[in-house]
């Protein structure tokens, strides 16, 4: 291996030297150029990064030893070629399959003394983390935390985290291929007339909490060519049952239905619920949870799941 990079050096340096014989002007500009990829490449360290809680975080060199306590930053760690680096992930983490014999540090109450005992030089933290993104920096070790709740917040956070990391140019591979995804949905759904699109209710957990204006649950029904009949709420709201009622949903949409097996059956089991248009039509429908829940690289997968429900003579599985 180390004599092909030899080889690889020599074969640039020959260019480099042919293109000083024939224009020194174009040489300086080709070596300015070649230099700030590189360091786009690796990653400019020190660096300095204000993080979402307004927050200035200083990083003296690139981090060899990573923990992260929300299962989005996680996924965005491996997405951006940082996964190696993970020492500790969240007790809720279980994506990529590689984090499942990653040492654990708790769930949102942290475990600070174990986080510590890991010598992390980096820790990835989200704004859910509450109280314990205090109790970590209290510590002295550089916390850095995310807090998407829009779809493109989404897009600042893989960004952030490929640069504290020092993967800023996978980091922006994998923002282009989310909005590749996200254009290619749009493209089939843009000449759908608003009032032919779905009415959707979004229930977040069997206590009618939803998701409003402000959100990326409801980016993505949006997105997917459907109208969020939470639109007039602002974030993750409770409604009443009788509100929801009063709306009529074409297409009702659980997030938890993953993890409980039964959801949709009991949404359509809710006497109440009878005549309403989803469940009277069979239109209720459980989405992948941690795909549509968490503010990651995959939520574009969630964006197409959601698509294929509300259109499915546009979408095929």
């Amino acid at each position: 291996m180390k004599k092909c990079v030899s080889i690889m050096i020599a074969i640039m340096l020959l260019v480099v030297l042919a293109a000083c014989g024939n224009n020194a002007s174009d040489s300086s500009g080709n070596d300015s150029a070649g230099q700030k990829k590189q360091q786009a490449q690796a990653g400019a360290f020190p660096l300095s990064i204000t993080d979402k809680t307004g927050t200035e975080v200083k990083l003296e060199k690139k981090p060899e030893r990573i923990v992260s306590v929300m299962p989005s930053a996680t996924e965005i760690a491996y997405a951006v070629g940082a996964g190696d680096k993970v020492v500790g992930v969240s007790n809720y983490d279980n994506y990529p399959e590689e984090v499942k014999t990653k040492e654990k540090v708790g769930d949102l109450k942290v475990n600070i003394e174990k986080v510590v005992s890991l010598e992390p030089d980096l820790i990835l933290a989200d704004t859910g983390n509450g109280e314990a993104i205090e109790a970590l920096r209290k510590t002295g070790l550089p916390v850095v935390v995310m807090g998407a709740k829009t779809f493109d917040e989404i897009y600042d956070s893989i960004e952030m985290i490929g640069k504290v990391t020092g993967n800023e140019v996978k980091a922006a591979e994998v923002i282009k291929r989310m909005k590749d995804d996200v254009r290619e949905v749009q493209e089939k759904v843009k000449n759908i007339p608003v009032d032919k699109r779905p009415n959707v209710w979004i229930e977040v957990d069997p206590s009618l909490f939803t998701a409003g204006k402000g959100t990326f649950m409801h980016d993505m029904v949006t997105m997917a060519g459907g109208n969020n009949i939470a639109a007039d709420l602002d974030g993750w709201k409770q409604l009443s049952e009788e509100k929801v009622l009063q709306r009529n949903p074409d297409v009702i949409l659980n997030t938890y239905g993953y993890y409980n097996k039964d959801a949709s059956v009991k949404i359509k089991q809710r006497p109440k619920w009878q005549q309403v248009k989803a469940v009277r039509n069979g239109q209720v429908y459980s989405l992948d949870s941690d795909v549509v829940n968490r503010p990651a690289p995959r939520i574009t997968q969630g964006l197409k799941e959601i698509a294929q429900y509300l259109h499915p003579e546009l979408f095929h599985k």
